[in-house]
């Protein structure tokens, strides 16, 4: 018989001394990924996949579903008494909910609403951390996370989820129950894909370049092998695809985003992909350094982020070095 989640979650308390409680905080968080699928599968026809008319502390127009994916986090974390921050794409700053408890929950609610209108695969990406609900430090770098994941909702909604020692999978059914569909994913260390903005190639330092043009010299370049380039603009989606067959993604510091430090944050974008690829064997890099020992510096503060197959992570940090 198909695993629920909540049996699943059950068996990692009693059998892996996962906390009870953070196990309850994934479930509230898998209820307000479940509710938000039932909302996008239907915001065609209800007309809600537009602009919502105002722009988000990134400065980033927000779509009509940006706010509705915020307030549907919200809520369900307002239910659970152990939660008691909320740190969102969507807020200017950290939400104080009524509650005491010792987890913070950082989110993006819903990542790549830009392609909501052609029916592109979007996500909501979360990460969970331990706080004191007194004197809540919130600036943890992405080590100390003590669990990770993200939705996918395309032809089927997947939930993944990490404690930064494994990778697992479960697919929404047809009672709203997420279900266990894959169990410790591996990304394969090599792989033929690559994605990457090629639009913004005239911004890009010369380690990018140089692996860009290798990748494309296929059999001819350093790598000896043809390499296929997938971008689809939600971070989600082209991270889904990498966990599950392979490949890297890369949005690096590039001349344009240097003043920012990046394009994609670094509480709820690249920790959380980046413990998630980690603990599937994959890699997680700056172009400088790991992720996951990144000090953050503020709670929307922006980096460089370059995750996927091991090997092809390597090369490109071999690049970095070179370029000094």
């Amino acid at each position: 018989m198909t695993q629920p989640l909540h049996h699943w979650l059950a068996a990692a308390v009693a059998n892996d001394g996962v906390d009870l409680k953070l196990s309850g905080v994934l479930e509230t968080i898998a209820a307000a990924c479940a509710e938000l699928a039932g909302v996008l599968r239907l915001a065609p026809i209800a007309g809600q996949t537009g602009l919502a008319g105002h722009t988000n502390v990134q400065g980033e127009a927000q779509k009509e579903l940006d706010v509705i994916s915020n307030d549907i986090f919200i809520k369900h974390l307002r239910k659970n008494a152990d939660i008691s921050i909320l740190v969102s794409e969507e807020l200017d700053e950290a939400l104080h909910l009524e509650n005491h408890g010792a987890f913070a929950v950082a989110c993006d609610p819903l990542d790549g609403s830009s392609n909501l209108d052609v029916n592109v695969t979007v996500g909501s990406i979360f990460s969970i951390l331990a706080v004191d609900p007194g004197s809540p430090d919130l600036l943890q770098p992405g080590t100390k996370q003590l669990a990770a994941g993200y939705a996918a909702y395309g032809p089927s909604t997947s939930l993944v989820l990490t404690f930064g020692t494994a990778v697992v999978c479960f697919t929404l059914d047809e009672n709203g129950q997420f279900v266990l569909s894959q169990d410790n994913i591996t990304v394969p260390a090599a792989s033929g894909e690559f994605a990457i903005n090629t639009a913004r190639e005239r911004f890009w330092d010369e380690a990018t370049k140089a692996y860009v043009s290798q990748n494309v010299a296929g059999e001819t370049g350093p790598a000896g092998k043809r390499y296929n380039m997938r971008w689809i603009g939600s971070m989600v989606a082209d991270i889904h695809r990498i966990l599950m067959r392979g490949g890297i993604f890369l949005y690096p510091l590039d001349s344009e985003t240097t003043d920012k430090g990046g394009r994609l944050r670094l509480l709820y974008e690249a920790n959380p992909m980046a413990l998630i690829m980690e603990a599937a064997g994959g890699g997680a890099t700056t172009g400088h350094g790991r992720i996951l020992e990144v000090q953050p510096k503020a709670i929307h503060q922006r980096i460089p982020v370059i995750v996927g197959s091991k090997d092809e992570v390597e090369r490109v940090n071999a690049l970095y070095s070179h370029q000094g």
